[in-house]
């Protein structure tokens, strides 16, 4: 990755191909090719929300139109993307939806229903519209992303159907995992990557070395299967650095310069629109604090995204939560509240039920430890995240603040993600979030839109 990304987009290249963004959400993966220097020619997503925080984002703050569009992919010819001829070609990104292949997903589709199976999802099979696309319009090059579980999906290996699928129609495909905490992203999320390029071209596919490492040898859960994977022929062992890396870097360095929004428990809440600026707590006390403020626009001292969930009942609990901490801990805590709150009114279930279970309502939450263990988890500021995940929509309880007693706001949750500062989300609050938890990391984004610049020879 370039020295100079956190100062500036990249100016647009004129030798490299444009890019063309299926199933793009708010558009991090094109976001990442944009500040390498690559023209994102168009982008589709099924969701308006997201397609507006996309167009703002890659177009219209730049003063330029959307090509960006809402719609269903399976209804949507390839030349709708042809909006002028490009000698260049085109690279086709995405990422299908992951639902119907993740553990996540696999487990609500099951609690809808045996009918409900993730084998009769038709999210499941979307990856064959991308293709279609991508085969259509000829593309130069493929980069397709997805959870690692797509490797398991009823009896198919989905990357390597794919990457077989493209083989036969003339590309050179390989797939590997990648972990976004080996490239600067303060989260461990490890996702599956296919990059394939036509064979007339006469270059191999290659991924991004990592920039960061575990200071204590941790890695992913996939990084440690690698000896499972390597029999499967068109994977790729991700690539190793022989360089001194730095650090991954960790949920204090992310957020410790953003504004304090909820010092105690007992703090008044206020909910912030989208769009209210504050000023920032510190000046940029890290590398990674002055790539968010700076990468992407002139930085200011002011920034937006301040919304968090206001959870009365919880605000305590999450204020003696200890750094890891998750459900089980967090109930035990609530039972000490409660007993030391019914002993101070002097209501014991025994001679006050009705008054002693209304009490117990508004301290302890009604979850079953055997089900939520792992629902929540207070953030360790002196390690990167875990995964971001779409639930963010609905609740942050995954994600509580590592100083604060609150779920993390939405500017956190992009810091997180690595989406700069200056990159807005002009909707609600839960499509915020949901669109932030859907996303390509952008500085991973990036890392792989180098490498593939510098595989077409423009770098």
């Amino acid at each position: 990755m370039s020295s100079n990304y956190s100062l500036r987009l990249a100016d647009k290249n004129t030798c490299l191909p444009s890019v063309i963004d299926l199933f793009s959400g708010c558009g991090g993966l094109s976001f990442g090719f944009r500040s390498a220097g690559f023209a994102i020619e168009a982008g589709i997503d099924l969701s308006a929300s997201a397609v507006q925080t996309a167009s703002y984002n890659l177009s219209w703050c730049f003063g330029e139109e959307s090509k960006h569009v809402c719609g269903d992919i399976t209804n949507i010819d390839a030349e709708v993307f042809r909006h002028a001829p490009n000698k260049n070609g085109y690279i086709v990104i995405g990422g299908p939806p992951c639902q119907a292949y993740s553990l996540i997903g696999k487990g609500k589709l099951r609690s809808l229903g045996d009918d409900r199976s993730d084998l009769n999802d038709v999210r499941g099979y979307l990856y064959k519209d991308f293709l279609r696309i991508a085969l259509e319009l000829d593309a130069k090059a493929v980069v397709m992303e997805n959870v690692p579980e797509a490797i398991n999906y009823g009896d198919k290996n989905i990357p390597e159907e794919v990457c077989q699928i493209l083989e036969n129609n003339g590309y050179y495909a390989k797939w590997t995992i990648l972990n976004a905490a080996d490239y600067g992203v303060p989260q461990t999320r490890e996702r599956l990557f296919v990059i394939a390029i036509k064979k007339i071209e006469g270059i191999e596919p290659e991924f991004p070395e990592p920039t960061h490492q575990s200071v204590d040898g941790s890695t992913g859960i996939y990084q440690q299967r690698i000896q499972r994977l390597i029999s499967y022929p068109h994977f790729t062992v991700p690539p190793n650095s022989n360089g001194n890396l730095k650090p991954w870097v960790t949920v204090g360095e992310a957020l410790s310069d953003l504004p304090v929004l909820f010092p105690t428990s007992k703090s008044r809440y206020r909910y912030y629109d989208q769009t209210v600026m504050k000023k920032y707590a510190s000046p940029p006390l890290n590398d990674y604090q002055r790539i968010m403020r700076e990468w992407g626009g002139k930085s200011t001292d002011y920034v937006t995204g301040h919304g968090f969930r206001n959870t009365p009942r919880d605000f305590p609990i999450f204020e003696r939560m200890r750094f890891d901490d998750n459900y089980v801990a967090a109930l035990k805590i609530a039972e000490e509240l409660l007993e030391h709150e019914s002993l101070r009114r002097g209501i014991t279930f025994s001679e006050q039920p009705e008054q002693y279970l209304n009490l117990k309502k508004k301290i302890v939450p009604p979850y079953d430890p055997e089900k939520f263990q792992d629902k929540w988890k207070k953030l360790n500021p002196n390690k990167p995240s875990h995964t971001l995940v779409a639930h963010l929509g609905v609740d942050t309880y995954s994600h509580i603040h590592p100083w604060e007693p609150r779920g993390i706001s939405v500017r956190e949750a992009a810091r997180l993600q690595s989406f700069p500062d200056s990159f807005l989300f002009q909707c609600n609050m839960g499509d915020a979030f949901r669109q932030i938890g859907n996303a390509v990391p952008p500085l991973l984004s990036r890392a792989i839109a180098e490498k593939m610049a510098e595989i077409f020879g423009c770098r």
